[in-house]
């Protein structure tokens, strides 16, 4: 029986940790994050499965550290496994098992190699994305790959809609390759490194809206960050508003920046572009603003943004 020690949090480790366990995979110790309180965890836990099958189970705040690497050398493990795990695990603890390390990417590698890859690629538009098991080294997301599957991204899905793809599509992969990895067959291929690019990670502040922006770049954005996540956002006259759902809406005349307005009994947007969006549901200021409370609220015609 081949042994393994897995890093992981988020749906994406709940999900890879269990096809590990369905496969056989002796899991001697698994390494994950403490919730953070000022976090919305909207995903399952990981170290919760741990429990619920005897694994042994540490929360480091940092994995390199020698306490850590030195628990994983005492595993003896043969593979070590980063699902969704949030820190960059040093050569220590990737040379700590004895037939390599490998990690589950959010994407179609070398696409989207970094940080929160989903979010990025709705942001640029992309029509696909998916899972990438590869080989780990010291450089983030640039490993031989050894297989990898592709999910839709249909033009009005969310980022948390795309994220429930990538999940099936992760233990699909994963399960798929686990008799390779453990037989010494699996392939292992070389990324083409110029075929894609780095993203870093994004925060609550990266989500503000470009009032010059195209109708489907703010449509892109606002499904990107939609909940669970801080969303898209523009401080205006009125206050601050917040973006949850928008659609594709054809064309009206163009505008000199984003303008928000009320009209046949809903919200629209009309783009710098002259594209126009359906604002299906917005805050402003912390409460609902609808086509009802539009005029109360915000006392104008339109609200740029």
């Amino acid at each position: 029986m081949s042994r393994a020690v897995v890093f992981a949090y988020h749906n994406v480790g709940v999900r890879c940790l269990k096809a590990l366990i369905g496969r056989g995979v002796d899991v001697a110790l698994v390494v994950t994050h403490q919730d953070n309180p000022n976090e919305n965890i909207w995903f399952a836990s990981v170290a919760q499965v741990a429990r619920e099958h005897g694994i042994a189970c540490i929360t480091p705040d940092d994995p390199n550290a020698p306490e850590v690497v030195e628990r994983v050398q005492a595993c003896q493990a043969d593979f070590l496994f980063s699902f969704y795990y949030r820190h960059m695990l040093k050569a220590p603890l990737l040379e700590a098992v004895k037939r390599g390390a490998y990690n589950m990417h959010g994407s179609l590698l070398p696409k989207y190699r970094g940080r929160v890859p989903i979010n990025w690629a709705i942001i640029h538009g992309e029509a696909e994305t998916g899972a990438t098991l590869h080989q780990m080294n010291v450089k983030p997301d640039n490993g031989p790959i050894v297989d990898q599957m592709a999910v839709p991204i249909l033009p009005d899905d969310s980022a948390d809609e795309v994220f429930a793809k990538v999940t099936v599509a992760a233990e699909m992969v994963l399960w798929r390759s686990l008799p390779g990895l453990l037989d010494g067959s699996a392939p292992h291929l070389q990324q083409d490194l110029s075929l894609g690019a780095y993203f870093g990670g994004r925060k609550p502040e990266d989500g503000r809206i470009d009032g010059h922006a195209t109708a489907a770049q703010l449509h892109n954005f606002t499904r990107a960050l939609t909940r669970p996540f801080p969303g898209a956002f523009a401080d205006t006259s009125a206050g601050r508003l917040l973006l949850w759902k928008t659609l594709r809406a054809g064309t009206t005349e163009a505008s000199e920046r984003a303008e928000l307005y009320n009209a046949e009994g809903r919200l629209w947007l009309r783009c710098a572009d002259g594209g126009r969006l359906a604002v299906l549901e917005a805050e402003l200021d912390g409460q609902p603003l609808t086509a009802d409370n539009f005029a109360a609220r915000v006392e104008a015609d339109a609200l740029a943004l």
